[in-house]
């Protein structure tokens, strides 16, 4: 296990730095959908990356198997807009910024451009954290080994008669998310891991917008279920809410020494294997892995496939020298850089937001069992009691949040602004 806690350190540390300077980077998943109710027509979605390099300043990254552009880049901005998973789902990865409204005015600028080019075929990008037509929809992934692999490994599930799984194991494909990535250091990531792992509850109650449509579930977070209770989820170390909080960092590799690997590149080629928990990886005698043919192969484990590890918590350590905040849905897209604003505030505000958290009633109530909590603010019903007490705690919150931003100075806390009027009548 020491080597294997080594190997984490090396990829997750060495970028790290002791006084970094604050940047933003964004990335804003969204369902391409047909107005006509009817399944997405990825000939229509394909089109769009054609017609973006021709009228912005894009050029293509990326081609899939068919000589199809699926990743764009704007070399000056490094902006990206690409396919995720599947080609009914459109992905905005920004280029670093220092302040929210330079990414704003960029994606809107984007959204123009593709939302006119979609009019006419009856298509546009709405805001839900779930294709709401993924039951019609062509889920297969894009022409890409690296999604493809993906879409094959979670289909694992299926050949398993465990009701720990979920039954939909393309999910991949049709739901989105709004995720920020932060800049941290060496002394405190930590304590940003710590401190945002508490707060879940509130942010499922503030930015919960990923129902499953069709389906009698009774959350309004879907995408909880669907990563935690898929082949990601089959160590729960490895995605979701953190168990506990880290006191130093030593317990944090050791947390994450029991998430997973299950993938692999040998020569050519990508294989994926049964999840295996990292701090095992490398006292495996064989691993059984399969091609994307279904293949099966027999590799022996190595250091360097430590290289494709990722593990998928809330707040995600980066090989970036980032912490990826990845729970939030996509959201209505009039309010898409709201989240962005609450996570950006709150790190501004990390002192207080500690503070603020060490004393919480709410927390204490709940015994600090952050998963439950936020599983029991995401539900559809909750009683009045228990809505009043999280509307308090989300209000202290926010308030923290906005002095935050108003400290940054420049004036992104009209981000909030709605949302804090809003937040005890909950008509967010």
């Amino acid at each position: 296990m020491a080597k294997a806690v080594d190997l984490l350190k090396k990829r997750y540390l060495d970028n790290i730095q002791d006084k970094p300077e604050s940047y933003i980077g964004v990335e804003l998943e969204f369902p391409i959908v047909n107005l006509s109710h009817q399944a997405t027509d990825i000939t229509v979605t394909k089109s769009v990356m054609f017609h973006l390099k021709e009228s912005l300043f894009f050029e293509v990254e990326r081609y899939d198997q068919d000589g199809c552009p699926v990743q764009l880049i704007d070399r000056k901005s490094e902006d990206r807009i690409l396919f995720e998973v599947s080609y009914n789902t459109i992905e905005f990865a920004f280029g670093k910024a220092k302040k929210i409204q330079d990414i704003e005015e960029r994606f809107n600028q984007y959204m123009k451009v593709i939302q006119a080019f979609l009019k006419p075929y009856n298509h546009a990008i709405q805001g839900f954290g779930v294709h709401p037509y993924w039951y019609l929809n062509d889920n297969r992934a894009v022409k890409l080994p690296r999604y493809q692999m993906l879409l094959n490994f979670l289909a694992l599930s299926g050949n398993k008669k465990d009701s720990f799984f979920h039954g939909f194991p393309q999910y991949g494909s049709f739901i989105c998310g709004n995720q920020v990535q932060l800049d941290v250091s060496k002394s405190n990531y930590l304590r940003v891991i710590n401190a945002f792992n508490k707060i879940e509850a509130v942010k499922a109650y503030l930015f919960a917008n990923s129902e499953f449509w069709g389906q009698n579930w009774s959350t309004k977070i879907s995408r909880d279920i669907f990563w935690e209770n898929s082949m990601h989820g089959v160590f729960e170390e490895n995605v979701g809410v953190n168990k506990i909080s880290f006191e130093t960092e030593e317990d944090f590799f050791n947390y994450l020494a029991n998430s997973a690997l299950f993938t692999a590149e040998r020569e050519t080629e990508i294989l994926y294997f049964e999840p295996i928990r990292v701090k095992d990886y490398l006292g495996q005698e064989e691993i059984s892995a399969w091609d994307l043919s279904g293949q099966q192969h027999y590799i022996l484990p190595d250091e360097a496939d430590f290289a494709n590890h990722r593990s998928y918590q809330y707040q995600n350590l980066t090989k970036r020298g980032t912490v990826e905040f990845r729970s939030v849905c996509t959201q209505p897209l009039e309010k898409t850089f709201v989240p962005i604003a609450f996570h950006v505030g709150l790190l501004e505000n990390l002192d207080e937001l500690e503070k603020l958290l060490e004393k919480s009633d709410f927390l204490q109530f709940y015994n600090h069992d952050y998963k439950f909590i936020r599983r029991q603010f995401s539900q559809k019903v909750i009683t009045q009691e228990a809505k009043r007490f999280i509307s308090v705690f989300s209000e202290a919150v926010l308030e923290c949040c906005e002095r935050g931003l108003k400290r940054r100075g420049l004036g992104e806390e009209r981000y909030i602004k709605e949302i804090k009027q809003k937040k005890s009548e909950k008509s967010y």
